[in-house]
């Protein structure tokens, strides 16, 4: 029986959570179907496009993604500091884009007048709005709801175009996190959709590689800000390069056709992360298989169950593997 939410995410533990959403009825969200040849390919940029449309209303920002032929990856970071700073304006302006809201939080956006008990009315549903534009659920609800609508309508069906349920994984620690970006980054590589990661279309890899060749790194996505916190601002604590570095070895590796072994710089790099190896590269090729629910080490992993009511931590076994093994 799936977890509810409750016992999958505790912002208490960790802003960083990997999703991964699935359609159904053999139904294709990119790619070209194999039994009658039509392409979907077009549908990669619906959903990158309402990513990061979303990233820019919640606060909730991007950290990976692939968009598959059935289904979608993400490495979401939910910046639960950032929204305790919105005004009512705020939360109104940002929900509005997205959600009709109430009269009554129109009129107040339209600067029209209201009286004590009615703006007593507008502050409650702000306080509602502001919750919401923290939670993942709600995220991938304005997410997968349109791009349904909008497959429905080209496929000319009704019906779900979405599985039920979003799978949901707390990234405990900065090894979890990484993992799963590269693992997130390296699905076409993998699905032999993409030679190399720069190849990757419609990825969060492509778009870092990209911006790298130019020095800078990209808006849509959470930042790199280097293994140091102080001094810096938010974003993921860890060298750009070292990491595409990491990805790129990956992905060399991970190519049948080539052979190779991790570098002793990218071992270093590894090392830091307390992650063999052999370790790396079975996170980086079956992270959802090694981990179905939380991932971190198993001190992590410990305190992450005991915050969310679990009775005994999952996982404890591949986390002294994969995550303790350096």
């Amino acid at each position: 029986m799936p977890k509810p939410r409750s016992q999958q995410i505790s912002l208490l533990d960790t802003p960083y959570y990997h999703i991964c959403s699935r359609t159904v009825r053999k139904a294709f969200l990119c790619g070209v179907d194999k039994e009658t040849g039509v392409s979907f390919e077009h549908r990669r940029a619906w959903i990158e496009k309402r990513i990061f449309q979303l990233a820019r209303v919640f606060s909730i920002d991007i950290c990976a993604h692939a968009v598959m032929h059935n289904h979608l990856h993400l490495v979401l970071h939910v910046d639960s500091e950032q929204v305790k700073n919105w005004s009512t304006d705020e939360v109104l302006k940002r929900w509005h884009q997205l959600f009709k809201g109430t009269y009554l939080t129109r009129q107040y956006h339209n600067k029209q007048p209201l009286d004590k008990f009615q703006l007593a009315m507008v502050e409650s549903s702000a306080d509602i709005y502001k919750k919401r534009l923290t939670d993942i659920s709600w995220f991938m609800r304005s997410l997968n709801e349109p791009i349904a609508r909008q497959a429905n309508k080209e496929d000319k069906c009704t019906g779900h175009f979405w599985e039920g349920r979003f799978k949901s994984q707390a990234l405990l620690d900065e090894g979890a996190l990484l993992s799963c970006m590269a693992y997130v980054d390296l699905n076409p590589v993998r699905a032999r959709v993409a030679d190399t990661p720069e190849q990757s279309d419609f990825t969060s890899i492509q778009l870092r590689i990209k911006a790298a060749i130019k020095g800078t790194q990209p808006q849509s996505l959470l930042a790199f800000t280097g293994n140091e916190r102080q001094h810096k601002k938010l974003g993921i604590s860890f060298s750009l390069k070292d990491y595409l570095t990491l990805v790129d070895e990956t992905g060399r590796i991970l190519r049948e056709d080539k052979r190779g072994a991790i570098s002793a710089k990218a071992e270093s790099i590894l090392a830091r992360l307390h992650i063999s190896d052999e370790s790396w590269l079975k996170l980086t090729t079956d992270f959802e298989g090694i981990f179905t629910g939380a991932v971190g080490t198993a001190e992590h992993l410990c305190e992450f169950s005991e915050h969310v009511g679990l009775q005994r931590a999952h996982g404890i076994a591949n986390a002294h593997a994969c995550l303790n093994s350096a």
